[in-house]
């Protein structure tokens, strides 16, 4: 080999080297526009004139640039759900991290699906936005060399479900802010439409006999759980919110707010059409709606017979328990994991923290709020990463507001205040959800994923931790509370930022049922957490002050 071709080789490995991971690049125009999601016209929120918006669909560690033009007449942000934005929480999307897009102005989200695979959605933070639409897919798939747990379906289908309201986002955030309930929705919807058996509508899939076809189905709702189930066909559960699971058939499929599940259904029926079929869960008001899959060449309608949703009321409860018992992680699948400390042996490490965070409701001054540990969140008009990291957070709150353990009686002397707790970077702590209400609760926690390991019946106390799975749970952000219910999630705090962990059920999340964990690493080191990007937009008490010197 001569001088020169030596020379070509070496810079081609040095280029090579320093790659960085692939770039998918999107320009998003956010509109008003008139949908009829219930055959009811009303003012809803596009993405590039569509609802749901366009899919996210890219590689583990690929880059997604996404430059969001807000053309509505309100400020408005979004947020990556189950993306977790590895040591840059400056792009989270909550009120807490980021100053709004105003209108008419935009803005660039940059991040990385670090050592993520699986199936999360993007969705607005602002006001009563997530009532309007707003909200897309995102499909994260595994790097090529990396084998799947299943041979590669014929198809996938994004599919997003949810509760629906006729009342128009506006109002409804009227409704709250003068202290009243939004109320129970008035229908479902599947892809922003809403169709019931025997209407005609043109198929929403279409299916070869003998493929099979993957569904990535998430709840986007506000407040309700849903049951989902193919007419005629099994489904195969095969990743749960990033996490490839042990492959159990089920007939059919609790999804409770916020989540997201992959499954795989096979067409091994006589070629007709069929329905997916969606009904509430635990609500006064039952609703179902349908949507057509149709076996290619086939003319012959579904049959108005739909399988049986599982039981209601307390015989649900134990139903759907049950079914979250039976996920377990799939610990021989080849994937991106993203709790690295934690992963196959999270059971082995010794927790430092507990947190114990019991949810409540109350009226104050007339009006109602939702809390955890007696504090009702509020933002402050300043986002509390931005007063953080410009050093001015004591003008706008005060840390640790509440305490590990709730007080004895949570809805009494609820404060209305930001609820921000400091937590210990690097640590392994757990987090109990404690249900005293007769409502179903959700949470979701940004930046991370926890493993779910418990959910059961009465109030937790330590001798509970002997019914922990600590072999397989489900890495997962997102974790269902039932009825007079505890649940258990671990996590190591490994992740540099401000993140919100929140109530799912968006009227809470809105009247206080939130709060941020802010993880600061000591080292304030690159090696950790980004520095504040040149494009963040200032506002409030931080808007005119110079930027401190960035992180090195």
């Amino acid at each position: 080999m001569d001088a020169r071709t030596f020379g070509f080789f070496t810079l081609l490995l040095i280029t090579l080297a320093n790659a960085e991971d692939p770039y998918h690049f999107f320009e998003w125009k956010v509109t008003y526009g008139t949908m009829s999601p219930l055959g009811i016209p009303q003012q809803v929120i596009l993405i590039n004139g569509k609802f749901p918006g366009p899919v996210i669909n890219c590689t583990s560690n690929n880059n997604i640039v996404v430059n969001v033009f807000n053309n509505l007449d309100e400020p408005f942000l979004l947020t990556w759900n189950g993306v977790q934005q590895r040591k840059n929480s400056w792009v989270d999307g909550t009120p807490g991290t980021m100053c709004p897009i105003q209108p008419g102005k935009n803005f660039t989200y940059k991040f990385q699906v670090k050592d993520q695979i699986g199936s999360y959605y993007y969705f607005p933070t602002t006001a009563l936005h997530k009532a309007a639409g707003g909200m897309g897919m995102i499909q994260i798939h595994s790097r090529p060399l990396i084998p799947v747990p299943f041979d590669n379906p014929a198809e996938e289908f994004a599919v997003l479900v949810g509760d629906w309201f006729n009342k128009g986002h506006k109002s409804m955030k009227n409704i709250l802010d003068s202290g009243k309930s939004i109320g129970q929705p008035d229908g479902l919807h599947i892809n922003g439409k809403s169709a019931q058996v025997g209407a005609k509508a043109e198929p929403s899939w279409t299916f070869e006999a003998g493929k099979t076809y993957r569904f990535r189905i998430c709840n986007v709702g506000m407040r309700t759980s849903v049951n989902f189930r193919f007419q005629g066909h099994d489904l195969k559960l095969v990743e749960l919110e990033g996490s490839h699971v042990m492959q159990n058939e089920y007939l059919s499929m609790d999804l409770h707010v916020g989540q997201c599940m992959s499954v795989l259904v096979t067409a091994d029926q006589p070629p007709k059409d069929y329905y997916l079929v969606v009904s509430s869960r635990f609500t006064k008001q039952p609703h179902t709606i349908v949507a057509t899959i149709r076996y290619k060449g086939s003319n012959s309608p579904a049959s108005p017979e739909l399988p049986p949703p599982p039981p209601g009321n307390t015989a649900g409860i134990a139903w759907s328990l049950n079914q979250f018992r039976s996920y377990r992680w799939n610990l021989t699948a080849s994937a991106a994991r993203p709790n690295p400390q934690g992963s196959y042996h999270y059971g082995k490490i010794n927790i430092t923290r507990t947190i114990k965070l019991v949810n409540s409701r109350n009226y104050i001054d007339g009006k109602l709020r939702f809390a955890l540990n007696s504090v009702s969140h509020l933002d402050p008009k300043t986002p509390l990463k931005l007063s953080e990291y410009f050093g001015v957070a004591d003008k706008e709150f005060k840390y640790n507001l509440i305490a590990d353990e709730p007080p004895p009686d949570v809805e009494k002397n609820i404060k209305i205040a930001p609820n921000v707790i400091n937590a210990t970077y690097r640590n392994f702590v757990e987090i109990i959800f404690e249900n005293h209400e007769k409502t179903i609760q959700t949470y979701h926690l940004d930046g991370y994923s926890f493993f779910a390991v418990a959910v059961e019946p009465g109030k937790w106390s330590p001798d509970k931790r002997k019914n922990y799975n600590l072999e397989d749970a489900l890495s997962r952000h997102n974790v269902a509370v039932f009825p007079g219910c505890w649940a258990a999630v671990m996590l190591t705090l490994d992740n540099a930022g401000m993140w919100s962990l929140r109530s799912e059920m968006w009227e809470r999340f809105y009247l206080g049922q939130q709060l941020y964990v802010s993880v600061l690493s000591p080292e304030r080191s690159l090696r950790d957490e980004y520095s504040l990007p040149d494009t963040t937009q200032l506002c409030g008490i931080v808007a005119s002050m110079p930027k401190p010197k960035g992180y090195v």
